[in-house]
């Protein structure tokens, strides 16, 4: 742990706010079409004083294009993060994560199915949203009971549950893309993670979500630090532990389907994470919940800054940047657990 005073955590947390928005402002920048980060801040200035300084083509790209991404993959990777922190403290296992638990595809699944079928597709964005938080919570469910031995979850059995779902629901998903091949690009669009689609009626969703479910994970925060200690421990301190982890569990799929269901399947956000903020913070969740979110916020955008500016004339889906790097990280994690360094 490195920063261990309130003080200290509190500056982290002040710190991490500012380098989000300037990254926010350099991240605008960049794409197919170059944008100095001085001409983005007048842009920005010039929409809350009503004035018009620049160009009309940049701030179409700026406000249209640019903004809503970006603040969507900021969205996005908070709550996968905030999904994240939490699994790994119910399940009280390091790789508790909604991509590797096959959370993600189940939602990535009832998504899908609320957008192909035509009976569903008079509900909208609503429907959609819907559907993949049933896919989430019906998938979480099930690898915890696959998972589960007596009052214990072993890394093993839960990693190979969420395999097993994961595997199985990718097929399904598969196999819905030969049915309906005149929407294989969209399908496919969704496996891989991306924001192509971003705009601003689809952040009217995730702001509000965001905020109560943050709102309402931080006032459960002590409740997690004593799920960590066990359920005995929980029952000894008057917390019915059971009852704290089916809250949570609802909360956290209702968040990993709002996710899912604006950019598709990004993995190993949640799980990367709070791993290096529980390194830099210790594991109390009143101030591990709030460096996780804003730092999944930092680390996505950072993800797609690079899926969209990397290559000059293509665009590498988000997904597969955050595979990239969570995949090594995995490993080492995996390699550590089996260590008994965890």
């Amino acid at each position: 742990m490195i920063l261990k005073t309130k003080t200290q955590k509190y500056l982290g947390i002040v710190a991490l706010i500012i380098g989000l928005f300037i990254l926010i402002v350099f991240a605008v920048g960049f794409g197919a079409v170059q944008i100095p980060w001085r001409s983005v801040v007048r842009i920005m200035l010039d929409g809350v004083f009503g004035r018009t300084s620049i160009d009309e083509h940049t701030r179409f790209i700026v406000l249209n294009l640019r903004i809503p991404r970006i603040l969507m993959a900021v969205m996005v990777g908070m709550l996968l993060s905030l999904v994240g922190t939490s699994y790994q403290a119910v399940f009280k296992n390091p790789m508790a994560d909604p991509y590797l638990l096959g959370t993600s595809s189940g939602a990535a699944l009832g998504a899908t199915l609320a957008l192909l079928v035509p009976q569903l597709q008079v509900f909208g964005y609503f429907g959609v949203t819907v559907f993949a938080f049933l896919g989430a919570i019906t998938t979480t469910l099930i690898v915890y009971f696959l998972a589960k031995s007596g009052n214990q979850i072993s890394t093993v059995s839960l990693l190979l549950s969420g395999i097993i779902m994961s595997s199985f629901l990718s097929a399904i998903i598969s196999l819905l893309m030969i049915f309906h091949h005149e929407e294989i690009a969209m399908i496919y669009n969704w496996t891989l993670g991306s924001f192509n689609g971003a705009s601003w009626s689809g952040l009217k969703l995730a702001v509000p979500i965001l905020g109560i479910g943050n709102f309402v994970m931080s006032f459960w925060a002590k409740d997690l630090n004593v799920l960590l200690l066990g359920d005995a421990q929980a029952y000894s301190l008057g917390i019915d532990a059971q009852n704290v982890k089916r809250k949570i569990l609802i909360l956290s799929s209702i968040l990993a389907a709002v996710a899912v269901s604006m950019s598709g399947i990004i993995g190993f956000v949640g799980l990367i994470v709070p791993h290096f903020f529980r390194m830099i913070v210790g594991p109390d969740h009143r101030y591990l919940l709030i460096y996780a979110t804003l730092g999944g916020g930092v680390f996505l955008l950072l993800c797609d800054t690079i899926a969209r500016s990397l290559l000059s004339n293509a665009e590498i889906p988000v997904g597969v940047v955050t595979a990239i790097l969570g995949a090594p990280f995995f490993m080492i994690l995996l390699y550590r657990t089996k260590q008994g360094k965890e």
